[in-house]
């Protein structure tokens, strides 16, 4: 197996959607974490000179969608095995058994965390795109320059940006399988419901209620949290405003 050393601040922010996404993996992983004082000392260790890094068998990988969505196809598919070999055990499952598709119980354990088809992909896409915007609208909060320009930020936030993202997951949930189930793609968990459990989790820290008038995230939140091994690191995390 490889060998992955995280790379990242002692917060969650960019860095913690590839946590996730290796947890619900079952991939263990060095989780190296440092103060924003401390970076000057690792940073020309680090190609691109920032962060997240994920070491993969001592190879730099940077960009963390790109690096969480790697770690996501790496083991998203087929009862957590590569691609490539699950797709070999499939069939030679399907040929032994002379089936054209596994039965409907076994069909439900697969998980592919990018989504199984094209058009999948493109729904946890726009997930991923609208928590990039929303997140990047936090930050701007979170680093103001004063204390009026947060203030302004902290009541824009309040006002518009959250509602209108709020709202929009919802609808994204409500369209998938016509409600019926409590993810953003298919019956299953994918990195889409692993970044929107993340970032809430910064805006629920301030306002427990948050989600009182949207239960269908409320549930997705719930669906989430049930995904492997989540729980357990949810608990045991350290607990970071960001």
């Amino acid at each position: 197996m490889p060998k992955y050393v995280l790379h990242y601040f002692d917060v969650r922010a960019r860095g913690e959607l590839i946590r996730l996404v290796l947890t619900v993996a079952g991939q263990d992983f060095e989780d190296h974490r440092f103060s924003f004082e401390e970076f000057a000392k690792f940073k020309p260790g680090y190609v691109s000179g920032q962060v997240p890094v994920l070491e993969v068998d001592g190879k730099q990988m940077n960009e963390s969608l790109a690096i969480a969505k790697y770690v996501a196809r790496e083991y998203g598919s087929y009862y957590g095995l590569k691609s490539n070999l699950g797709h070999f055990l499939y069939l030679l499952f399907c040929v032994l058994l002379k089936l054209r598709k596994l039965p409907a119980s076994q069909a439900e354990k697969q998980t592919r965390l990018c989504g199984k088809t094209n058009l999948d992909q493109y729904y946890v896409d726009r997930v991923l795109g609208a928590c990039t915007d929303l997140f990047t609208k936090y930050v701007e909060v979170f680093f103001a320059k004063d204390d009026a320009t947060r203030s302004e930020l902290q009541k824009k936030m309040g006002e518009e940006h959250i509602p209108r993202f709020l709202k929009l997951f919802s609808e994204y949930l409500k369209e998938n399988t016509n409600g019926k189930s409590d993810f953003f793609v298919g019956n299953s968990g994918s990195i889409a419901d692993l970044a929107v459990h993340d970032l809430l989790t910064s805006l629920i820290q301030k306002d427990e209620k948050l989600l009182d008038k949207y239960p269908t995230l409320k549930a997705n939140r719930a669906a989430t949290e049930a995904l492997p091994n989540i729980k357990a690191y949810l608990d045991k995390r350290p607990k970071k405003d960001i």
